[in-house]
């Protein structure tokens, strides 16, 4: 028996940050996201021993354990070891993991690994788990016992899929789907330019510096979450009523904003990535992510976007093809 699991990626429109502790425990917070075609896979092969085999091709890496009380964490592929944990696993087994997207790329990677990785585990032990039972123990695995940093928004993207609209508060999130026309969505597609900067990045450092930064009540930063927290509904109302112009531009301001949060967020590179995107036909865009490196999007005037795309890629970026999933997670047996 073979159990597989996959889990999507995510492009994160607007309100990104407002997801993050302590800004969406105090203000609430909004993100409009939606899933994309690229994902995270986790393969389990069931043994009869005590052995487990864990290999992961991303961090080019073979683990090889015995069944235990507990693993304790030592920053070797913990996102598994705090799966087994939870589930308290009692048998062997083989497990193969890997991401169409590096770590550091912006697009929840992490996040969407550990998803995948929960939702294999439950297939082979049948343990029933909607999608927000699976969004909020990957949140409290990865950010609570694993001490990782980061926001809300990538469980609950990887686990629900498609275009969604979300709240956080202190203690609920609540995702709503939003449903888009389909010669709407065409034509976003088409005029949606995603490209990977060549840099990767540690989004743990700029979340620690937002953090620090409301801890300390900055009123400049504490004001830029709240706009960039208001422009994420009319980016999301925009595009579903089919005026992609205005959401770009909706983005564009949200990411002058943004980079108000940390100084980390942008950097000349991505600066002049983004000015020269502007001046050859982009309307809008933003780096996905926390900031400092990973993939970043465009949305281009639709004559002009092959030739932002080339521009981009003389300067080191990697434009990437992708469409749109509607799914989240996905389990299967073979």
């Amino acid at each position: 028996m073979i159990i597989r699991s996959r889990a999507p990626l995510r492009i994160s429109f607007g309100g990104g940050g407002t997801d993050v502790s302590p800004y969406c425990d105090e203000h609430k917070g909004v993100v409009f996201n939606s899933t994309i075609d690229k994902y995270a896979y986790c393969t389990i092969v069931p043994r009869k021993d005590k052995k487990i085999h864990i290999r992961s091709l991303d961090f080019n890496t073979t683990e090889k354990w015995i069944v235990k009380d507990a693993f304790l964490y030592d920053g070797n592929l913990d996102l598994v070891k705090a799966v087994l944990n939870h589930f308290d696993i009692k048998q062997g087994f083989d497990m193969f993991l890997h991401c169409d997207a590096p770590p550091g790329s912006g697009l929840g990677s992490s996040s969407t690994v550990i998803v995948s990785i929960i939702g294999a585990i439950s297939k082979w032990l049948r343990i029933p788990m909607s999608p927000y039972d699976t969004a909020h123990l990957a949140y409290e695995l990865e950010r609570k016992d694993l001490g990782m940093l980061g926001g809300r928004q990538d469980q609950y993207a990887a686990t629900f899929g498609g275009f969604n609209y979300m709240e956080f508060s202190d203690n609920e999130t609540i995702v709503t789907p939003i449903r888009i026309r389909d010669d709407i969505l065409h034509e976003f597609h088409y005029r949606l330019l995603l490209a990977h900067t060549g840099k990767t990045r540690n989004s743990g450092n700029i979340i620690k510096n937002q953090k620090t930064n409301v801890e300390k009540g900055k009123k400049e930063v504490i004001s830029s979450l709240d706009a960039v927290k208001e422009l994420a509904e009319k980016i999301k109302n925009s595009l579903v009523k089919g005026d992609i112009d205005k959401m770009a531009e909706f983005i564009d301001e949200s990411w002058h904003y943004k980079k108000k949060i940390s100084r980390y967020i942008s950097n000349p590179y991505i600066d002049k990535l983004y000015e020269t995107a502007k001046k050859h036909g982009a309307v809008g865009g933003k780096i996905s992510g926390a900031g400092g490196g990973g993939f970043v999007f465009f949305i281009c005037k639709f004559d002009k976007k092959h030739i932002v795309a080339n521009k981009l890629e003389k300067m080191g970026a990697v434009p990437m093809t992708f469409t749109f999933d509607k799914h989240g997670l996905q389990t299967w047996r073979r």
